[in-house]
């Protein structure tokens, strides 16, 4: 990787990066410490670190890398072995990795230890179905007797913490999440992060917040609440009264890439994101693309879809949109969005959040 400098944000940006930053109490989850409560949850084609790096610059508390093959990393493939690769300013970063077999994971995680996270975390949620039909993902919930070897070889391979993220269970017979959290208690896990649906359900309906509330009440261990956090006035409800230690945001940041400094915004404040902070932070993100790999059309299919999701909700972004999708080169991609971001007057947004966006497997 190849590390370059980066056009500053303006003054502007800057300044209410800062002073809405500064609202931020730093917290600790086990021995694990983050800049807020507020994390980024991994999704998978997304969280590699040039957005991880951008959250985390745009107030995100902390990060999670998009899950990585455990496989993938022991067979040394050099497209998984890149999506280890952590930028020096992140500070807040754990590795997510997934596989079925107790003594693959180990081995992996040692490899991903060169990389420097904060900790390993072991995907137990992914409901996609090629994950989990080898028998990965959600689909370790399915047997609980078999997770405390599967902890403890994990975690006796590294010096690092570990972690987990999960479902609140199978499907709507097998709610377990109250037995795995005990089990990884006991093999000394730091903290869970759950996502308030089963397998089954995948990313349709609503996360069970009653169900989460009530185990982040009753649990040993740091509770992260994680779904449909879409909006920052829906985190800073949850924020101000609930049990969960943090919270996860992940779709939600993807179409507001300010939701984490919007949370902290206060009623009589009268900061505001424009047109032009869109087009400063759409720059960054494709410079730090530009780090993590040198080829375009990598480059242009990562940028498009951000590009694409930052306008949600902004005026005329249907047309934008379509124009987007039609153009071929980099180049010119950048330029009709600096043109589209600089030519609107207003950054509000209209959008129906009880709307199903992205529902086909990305967290």
């Amino acid at each position: 990787m190849e590390i370059k400098q980066v056009t500053p944000f303006s003054k502007d940006l800057q300044g209410k990066i800062d002073f809405l930053s500064k609202r931020r109490t730093e917290i600790n989850l086990g021995s694990v410490s983050f800049a807020s409560p507020l994390l980024l949850a991994p999704m998978s084609n997304i969280c590699a670190f040039p957005f991880r790096l951008l959250m985390e610059e745009l107030g995100c508390g902390g990060t999670v890398s998009e899950l990585i093959s455990c496989h993938g990393i022991n067979y040394g493939n050099e497209k998984t072995l890149r999506m280890l690769s952590i930028h020096p300013d992140e500070k807040n970063i754990g590795i997510q990795l997934f596989g079925e077999s107790a003594e693959s994971m180990a081995l992996a995680a040692k490899v991903a230890l060169e990389s420097r996270p904060k900790f390993i975390d072991i995907n137990m949620g992914c409901p996609v179905r090629k994950v989990v039909t080898k028998g990965s993902g959600s689909a370790l919930l399915k047997d609980t007797s078999k997770l405390g070897h599967f902890f403890k070889t994990i975690k006796d391979a590294i010096d690092i913490p570990l972690t987990i993220k999960i479902r609140t269970g199978w499907d709507d017979d097998q709610i377990n999440c109250k037995e795995v959290i005990h089990i990884a208690k006991e093999e000394g896990v730091e903290f869970v992060a759950i996502h308030g649906r089963t397998r089954t359900q995948q990313y349709k309906g609503r996360a069970n917040w009653e169900l989460l509330e009530q185990v982040a009440k009753e649990s040993p261990l740091p509770i992260i609440g994680n779904g449909d956090l879409h909006s920052a006035s829906i985190v800073k409800k949850r924020m101000s009264n609930s049990n969960c230690d943090a919270f996860m945001l992940a779709r939600g940041p993807l179409r507001d890439p300010f939701i984490f400094l919007e949370s902290y915004k206060e009623d009589d404040d009268k900061i505001s994101f424009t047109p032009s902070d869109y087009w400063e932070i759409t720059r960054r993100l494709f410079e730090y693309n530009k780090m993590y790999t040198d080829r375009e059309r990598t480059i242009l299919i990562m940028m498009r879809k951000h590009i694409i999701w930052f306008a949600a909700g902004l005026s005329n972004a249907g047309q934008f949109r379509n124009t987007i999708f039609k153009c071929p080169e980099l180049e010119d991609t950048m330029k009709i969005t600096e043109d589209y971001f600089l030519s609107l007057s207003s950054a509000n947004k209209k959008i129906n959040e009880d709307e199903a966006f992205m529902t086909s497997g990305h967290g």
